[in-house]
């Protein structure tokens, strides 16, 4: 798989969300002002006090704009999710280019690093649960925004690029890592928009532990 298929469109998963598609360039930048808009209230009162008149006020809009595009407040989370998500994985394959690293496990401490990245530099990202995304609804097998989980993408980037043995197993593992890494880099950023680096440096030696188990 080549790495920048890691990525994925975040203007495609939002196209399931909302009611009217964004194709025009005026829609999608409307779509994503009320993103905005959504996200700078996140960081202020968090996710549980949202309301769409909050959401129009501060985008300047109407609070039939909002409608227009989301049909309550559950599908305006659901939209900030999906991009921020589409973003993240961008973010990993532009950590990766950056970088170039030479072994997999320096490519994974690249998605360690974009995550930070993120959540420093991206607003409304503190409410992103990456573990959420990786499990999807159990029941059915299916994942939010139609896409594969992370796991799987890096999976086969790891495998592709880096010689580890392609299967379920590694995306399992990756899976276990992506759990601890969302519990222990989510942990940094409770108290401060920074991060606590000890727990930044725990996840990267605690994730590159357990791989190096099953990875030499």
């Amino acid at each position: 798989m080549p790495i920048h298929d890691l990525a994925k469109d975040p203007s495609a998963s939002l196209a399931a969300l909302v009611r009217t598609e964004p194709i025009q360039e005026r829609s999608a930048a409307r779509v994503d002002a009320l993103l905005d808009a959504a996200a700078a209230v996140v960081d202020e009162i968090g996710f549980d006090r949202l309301t769409t008149a909050m959401v129009a006020e501060r985008a300047d809009a109407s609070i039939g704009t909002v409608y227009r595009y989301f049909p309550d407040r559950i599908a305006l989370l659901q939209g900030l999710r999906e991009r921020a998500i589409g973003r993240f994985r961008l973010a990993v394959v532009q950590r990766i280019e950056e970088v170039k690293p030479a072994t997999w496990l320096e490519a994974v401490d690249c998605s360690i690093d974009a995550t930070v990245r993120m959540y420093r530099d991206e607003p409304g990202f503190r409410i992103i649960r990456f573990a959420d995304d990786e499990r999807g609804n159990e029941a059915t097998g299916e994942f939010a925004g139609e896409t594969v989980p992370f796991s799987h993408g890096l999976a086969e980037v790891l495998s592709e690029n880096f010689g580890l043995p392609a299967g379920e197993e590694l995306e399992f593992r990756l899976g276990i890592a992506v759990e601890i890494g969302d519990a222990l880099v989510g942990r940094a950023f409770i108290a401060s928009s920074d991060g606590d680096e000890r727990y930044i440096t725990e996840a990267r030696a605690v994730i590159g532990a357990y791989l190096s188990r099953y990875y030499s």
